[in-house]
């Protein structure tokens, strides 16, 4: 299973940028506790659990690291795309053009804040979002995927 999670823009603050919404993880630790549970995945189920992290405060590498997923058969990813959800055209694009299927996850509940936050212009290409769980919506996805491709 080769699983590629992608962080956007401000994600990188994390544990520094409203704790109170976002928690008090850094970027790190976040990535540290994904890959812990992707390697008790690979035990469970006697298989190869392949995970790369990539965070960008720029659309354009975004794209440019979704394209390269596609060149490298990658299985499914988990984005948080950050503020770029509620409007990057751009990003939907690029994520509908490579045809991986992907899972959006933010870590507040983005239809308990503005009104700008309510609407994702990325959920509709991805398989599913998760929302509200804090940093624990990315294991969410990984068990998705996990389920999904057994």
């Amino acid at each position: 299973m080769k699983i590629r999670v992608i962080h956007g823009p401000n994600l990188n603050t994390l544990g520094i940028r409203k704790p109170h919404i976002y928690g008090s993880d850094t970027l790190d630790n976040v990535n540290a506790n994904i890959l812990r549970f992707a390697k008790g995945i690979a035990l469970e189920t006697i298989s190869v659990v392949d995970i790369d992290f990539f965070q960008s405060n720029h659309e354009g590498d975004i794209v440019n690291y979704l394209q390269s997923c596609y060149n490298e058969n990658v299985d499914g990813i988990i984005i948080n795309p950050g503020a770029l959800a509620h409007y990057s055209y751009v990003l939907r694009d690029a994520l509908e053009s490579i045809s991986i299927p992907a899972i959006e996850v933010h870590i507040s509940n983005i239809s308990a804040r503005e009104d700008f936050r309510h609407t994702s212009v990325i959920a509709p290409v991805c398989v599913g979002q998760i929302s509200g769980l804090g940093a624990y919506g990315y294991i969410c996805a990984l068990m998705a995927f996990q389920h999904r491709l057994n």
